[in-house]
C-alpha cells in the first residue's frame, strides 16, 4: 500500500491517536542503505510513499525498489506517489536494481512500480528483465513482485509469472463500495482477476487493503471472502493516512484490537496468512509471508 502521509493537515495531526507514531529513521544501515539507493540513482516506495517503517526496514538493511520511475499514470485518490506523464523507460534499471540488492546483500527483495498505461507493455519487459537481473547477480536472493493490474492484458501479467517469483502481490487498496472513488482508473473485480491467475499459474498471491477509508466491517468480511474464493493466500491490513489535504479524508481511525479481530476473521475464511494493524504496509514483514504458505515451491 503506498497510502502515506506527505503533509498532514493539522485537523489530522490533532486527531491522530498515539498508537500511530514511529521512530525517525536513524542508524548506520540506514544511513548506508540510503546512500546506495542514493548513488544507484534508484526509486524506492519507502521515499516515495513516505512509509512509516522506512527506518525499521532501511535499519535492517532492506528496502522495497520502486521501477519504470516515480510518477504514475494514474490519480489515485489515496496515493502520495506523483501523477503525470512520466519519462521514458531505463532499459538499464534491471541492471543498477539487481547491482544495489547484491551490494545491500538482501535476503528478501520486493519490488514494485508506478502504473504504466502509456506503455503498450505497461512496463512488464522491464519488470520481466529485473526479475532476471537479480536472479543472475543474487541467485539466493528470494523476491516478491508487487504488480500493477496491468489494465487487464493478461499477456503482460504472465510475462511477469513467467519468471516466478516467490510471491507476487497485487493490492486490492480498498473494498468493492469505495474502488470506483479511491482507485479512480481500477476496477475491484479486474484486480479480483489478476489475483486468481496469479493463484492458477502456481505461485503465492498477496494482496493489501487500507482501513479508514469508510469502509463498514460487513465491507471488509465480504472483501475477504471475495479474496479466498479467487485464490490469495497472504492479506494485509493497515490503516490509511491522507497524504495531503487534496486527498481522501482519513474519516476512521481503526483501533489496534479491530486489527487483531480483522487478523482473526481473516484466517478463520481461509486465508493462510494475515498481517493486520495499523501500520502495516504491503512490503512490511515481508520476508515472513514467504514462509508461511504450504506445498508451493
Amino acid at each position: 500500500m503506498i497510502d502515506l502521509p506527505v503533509v498532514p493537515s493539522s485537523d489530522e495531526k490533532a486527531r491522530k491517536p498515539n498508537w500511530l507514531r514511529v521512530k525517525l529513521p536513524v542508524g548506520k544501515e540506514y544511513a548506508q542503505v540510503r546512500s546506495l539507493v542514493n548513488e544507484h540513482k534508484l526509486h524506492t516506495i519507502c521515499e516515495s510513499g513516505n512509509c512509516p517503517n522506512m527506518g525499521e526496514c532501511w535499519g535492517a538493511g532492506t528496502a522495497t525498489f520502486m521501477i519504470l520511475g516515480n510518477i504514475c499514470t494514474r490519480s489515485c485518490s489515496f496515493c502520495a506517489v506523483a501523477t503525470g506523464r512520466p519519462m521514458s523507460v531505463d532499459l538499464d534499471e534491471p541492471n543498477r536494481v539487481a547491482n544495489s540488492v547484491k551490494l545491500m546483500g538482501v535476503k528478501h527483495c520486493v519490488i514494485t512500480s508506478v502504473d504504466r498505461d502509456d506503455l503498450k507493455d505497461g512496463g512488464s519487459i522491464i519488470w520481466a528483465e529485473t526479475v532476471k537481473a537479480i536472479r543472475k547477480e543474487s541467485p539466493s536472493t528470494t523476491l516478491e513482485t508487487l504488480i500493477p493490474d496491468f489494465r487487464g492484458i493478461w499477456d503482460n501479467l504472465y510475462r511477469v509469472l513467467e519468471e516466478r517469483p516467490e510471491v507476487v502481490s497485487h493490492n486490492m487498496e480498498t473494498v468493492k463500495t469505495l474502488t470506483k472513488q479511491v482507485r479512480i482508473q481500477a476496477k475491484y473485480d479486474r484486480s479480483l482477476e489478476a489475483l486468481n491467475r496469479i493463484y492458477k499459474a502456481g505461485l503465492r498471491t498477496k494482496t493489501g487493503i487500507m482501513l479508514g477509508l469508510g469502509e463498514k466491517e460487513e465491507d471488509i468480511f465480504e472483501a475477504m471472502d471475495d479474496l479466498v474464493e479467487n485464490g490469495v493466500h497472504i492479506l494485509t491490513l493497515g490503516q490509511y493516512l491522507q497524504p495531503t489535504k487534496n486527498h481522501h479524508p482519513v474519516v476512521d481511525w481503526i483501533h489496534p484490537d479491530t486489527f487483531a479481530m480483522y487478523k482473526e476473521v481473516g484466517l478463520q475464511k481461509g486465508l493462510k496468512y494475515v498481517e493486520s494493524g495499523p501500520l502495516v504496509r504491503s512490503s512490511y514483514h515481508a520476508e515472513k509471508h514467504l514462509f508461511h504458505i504450504d506445498g508451493i515451491s
